[in-house]
């Protein structure tokens, strides 16, 4: 497990898969706080997701890479 330090403002999140996520917004209480861009559709649209800092496997470049695939990453998103 990679952690969040080294995590900066606007890297890619990515699943385990390469699948995107979003965008790092900035971390937060040892979360990722994606930017509202990302936050998908219906009651989700509009405000910050989370992703638990737990989850990053790894930093490669301007990327963060999850544990999990992307599709799984994003059902593990919190909300504020």
């Amino acid at each position: 497990m990679a952690g969040v330090s080294g995590i900066k403002e606007h890297m890619e999140v990515i699943g385990a898969d390469g699948a995107p996520v979003g965008t790092v917004d900035k971390v937060e209480g040892g979360r990722i706080k994606l930017t509202r861009k990302d936050s998908g559709e219906g009651s989700h649209k509009g405000h910050h997701h989370y992703i638990d800092g737990s989850l990053v496997a790894d930093i490669e470049g301007n990327k963060v890479r999850l544990s999990a695939n992307g599709a799984v990453a994003v059902t593990m998103e919190q909300e504020a």
